[in-house]
C-alpha cells in the first residue's frame, strides 16, 4: 500500500486513542465513567492519559515497549491503558489471580520497560528478582510502598508541555498483549493492535449497546472480556459505571442507584446476581440487556434470570483472539447466532464443511482477529492459516437460520469407545440438579475404551445425605448410558483457573493423567 493511500486508512481508522481524542474534544464534560463514585469526564480521562503518557516518555519508553499492568478495575488502569495507545506502548495486563510463580514466567517473558501494580496486589511481585524486573521500574498505586525501590504512580504523572509526543502509532503495531487462560501450558500473549480493537469497538450494536446506556463495568479490564467492553462503551460515546471487582450486593445497589441499562458478565456472576437479587432485590427496572459469556452458562440460570431482572440472560459466545464474529442467542441454552457480515465456517478434521446439524471446529476470519501471539520483540506467531481464517479450537453444530450451538472445546472432547462425549453438555446435566452448586466432568486414559467418564459436584448446602445417587439417578434419566459419569465424586470446591473456566489441566494432574 502507498504512503498516501496508508495515511488515508490511518485517518479513517477510529482507533482508542482517536475515539477519546474525539470525545474529549465534542463532548468534554460528558461522563465518561464513574469509579468509587468518583467522575471521570472524557476531557478528565483524556489529560490524565496525556500526563501519564508524558510520563511514560520522561522514563525513556519507546514504541513497542511494554508496560505491565497489575490491577483491579481502578481508574489509573484505564489511564495507564490509553497512556499506553497515546505512546506506541503494549499494554500488558497481568492476571490479578496469578501467583508468584507464575507472573515471575510471564514478566520474564515479557520483559517489561515499566511494571504498573495495585498496592494490595504487589506483594506477589515483590519477590520476583530484579534481574527480571528492575526495582526502577515498578511503581505502584494505592497503599503504603515498601521499601523495595518501588516508586508511587503520582512520580508518573509528568505535567511538562516540553515533551513531544511521539506520532500516531501505526494502526498494524502491538498495542495490547492478553495472556490465554493458560489451561494447556504457558499461557500465549494474544495480540491486538489498534486496527483489531478498532473492528472489535465497531459492532458494539450487535451486543445490545444504544448510545445514551449507562454500561455496568464488573468485567476485570486486565482480560479480554472487560477490556473489550470498556473500548466498546467509549467507541460509542457512553457513561460507564465501573466496579473495582466484582461483589454482587455492589453491582445491583450501583444498578440501582446509576439506573444501568446494559452488564455483561461470567456465567458465575449472574449465577451470583440471580441469587443475591432473590434475596434482597433492588430497583432494577432500567437493565434492558444483560449478556452472559465467557463459560456455558447454566441453563436454571438463564431461565430464571428474567423473573428476577425482568429482562431475559442472553447467551454469546467469544474468545481473547476474536471478538465480533458471534452475536448473543435468542434461546436459552450454549447458543450464539453468526453476526451480520461476519465471515465462520463449521469444518471437520478434514478441513471440508460440515452439513447443518452436524459437528465441526468453529474458524473463523475478519479484520477483528488477532494478528498473532507475540514471541518477543518483532517476533509474531501468525494464529491465522495463509488466507486469514482462525481455528478456534470449539466444536459447534448450526441449528436453525444462523444460530451456533456450543458443544465442547476440541482438546477436551471426550472419546469413550469410539463415541465423542461433550464434557459441557454432562456439566449442564448435573447443575440442573438442584443439589448442585457447580460440576466438572473430563476424561481418564483406560485400556479397554479409550477414555471414562469423571465427574465432580460441589452440593448445596443444603443437599440429603443421598445427594450423589440421586444425581446419578437424574443424570441416567437423561443422557444415553454411555456419557453417564463412571465415577461421580463430591468435592468441596470445582477447582478453576485466572479467568473462572474449570481448570481441567489441574484436575487430570490430580486425577493422574499427565497434561
Amino acid at each position: 500500500m502507498s504512503t498516501p493511500e496508508r495515511l488515508q486508512e490511518i485517518a479513517r481508522t477510529p482507533t482508542p486513542i482517536s475515539m477519546l481524542d474525539h470525545w474529549a474534544n465534542s463532548r468534554p464534560k460528558h461522563v465518561a465513567f464513574i469509579a468509587r463514585d468518583e467522575i471521570w469526564t472524557y476531557q478528565r480521562l483524556a489529560t490524565e492519559a496525556d500526563r501519564v503518557a508524558r510520563g511514560f516518555l520522561a522514563h525513556g519508553l519507546r514504541p513497542g515497549d511494554r508496560v505491565a499492568l497489575h490491577m483491579a478495575n481502578l481508574p489509573e488502569m484505564i489511564v495507564a491503558y490509553y497512556a499506553c495507545f497515546r505512546t506506541g506502548a503494549i499494554a500488558s495486563p497481568l492476571n490479578n489471580r496469578f501467583k508468584t510463580a507464575e507472573l515471575k514466567q510471564v514478566l520474564q517473558r515479557l520483559q517489561p520497560a515499566l511494571y504498573i501494580g495495585q498496592a494490595e496486589l504487589y506483594a506477589a511481585v515483590a519477590a520476583v528478582d530484579s534481574r527480571i524486573l528492575p526495582l526502577s521500574a515498578r511503581y505502584i498505586v494505592g497503599g503504603p510502598l515498601d521499601a523495595d525501590g518501588a516508586q508511587p504512580w503520582a512520580s508518573l504523572l509528568e505535567d511538562s508541555a516540553d515533551i513531544a509526543m511521539p506520532s500516531v502509532p501505526d494502526i498494524d503495531s502491538p498495542a495490547v498483549l492478553l495472556t490465554t487462560s493458560g489451561t494447556t501450558g504457558q499461557p500465549k500473549f494474544v495480540t491486538h493492535t489498534p486496527a483489531t480493537l478498532s473492528a472489535i469497538s465497531d459492532v458494539w450494536e450487535q451486543f445490545g449497546m444504544e448510545k445514551g446506556d449507562v454500561i455496568s463495568l464488573l468485567l476485570p479490564m486486565v482480560h479480554a472480556s472487560g477490556l473489550f467492553v470498556f473500548l466498546m462503551s467509549i467507541r460509542l460515546g457512553a457513561r460507564m459505571v465501573v466496579f473495582e471487582r466484582f461483589d454482587a450486593d455492589a453491582v445491583l445497589d450501583g444498578i440501582e442507584a446509576h439506573r444501568c441499562n446494559w452488564v455483561s458478565g461470567l456465567p458465575f456472576m449472574h449465577a451470583v446476581l440471580l441469587e443475591t437479587q432473590l434475596r434482597q432485590p433492588r430497583n432494577v427496572d432500567s437493565l434492558r440487556f444483560c449478556l452472559s459469556g465467557g463459560d456455558v452458562c447454566p441453563q436454571e440460570v438463564q431461565q430464571e434470570f428474567p423473573y428476577a431482572f425482568g429482562v431475559p440472560l442472553c447467551s454469546i459466545w467469544a474468545a481473547s483472539e476474536t471478538v465480533g464474529s458471534l452475536s448473543f442467542g435468542r434461546q436459552v441454552g450454549p447458543v450464539s447466532r453468526v453476526a451480520p457480515g461476519a465471515q465462520t465456517r463449521l469444518l471437520d478434521v478434514n478441513g471440508a464443511p460440515v452439513p447443518r446439524g452436524a459437528i465441526g471446529e468453529l474458524w473463523v476470519h475478519g479484520p477483528n482477529v488477532t494478528v498473532g501471539y507475540w514471541g518477543g520483540p518483532g517476533r509474531i506467531e501468525k494464529a491465522t492459516t495463509r488466507d486469514g481464517w482462525f481455528p478456534t479450537g470449539d466444536l459447534m453444530r448450526q441449528g436453525e437460520g444462523d444460530d451456533l450451538w456450543f458443544v465442547s472445546r476440541k482438546k477436551d472432547l471426550i472419546i469413550r469407545g469410539g463415541s465423542n462425549i461433550s464434557p459441557a453438555e454432562v456439566e449442564r446435566v448435573l447443575k440442573n440438579h438442584p443439589a448442585v452448586r457447580d460440576a466438572a466432568v473430563f476424561g481418564v486414559p483406560d485400556a479397554v475404551l479409550g477414555e471414562r467418564v469423571i465427574g465432580l459436584v460441589q452440593l448445596t448446602e443444603n443437599a440429603s445425605p443421598t445427594a450423589r445417587e440421586d444425581i446419578l439417578a437424574s443424570v441416567k434419566a437423561a443422557l444415553a448410558d454411555y456419557k453417564v459419569p463412571e465415577r461421580l465424586e463430591v468435592v468441596s470446591e470445582i477447582p478453576r483457573n485466572g479467568l473462572g473456566k474449570i481448570d481441567r489441566k489441574l484436575l487430570r494432574v490430580t486425577n493422574g493423567v499427565c497434561p
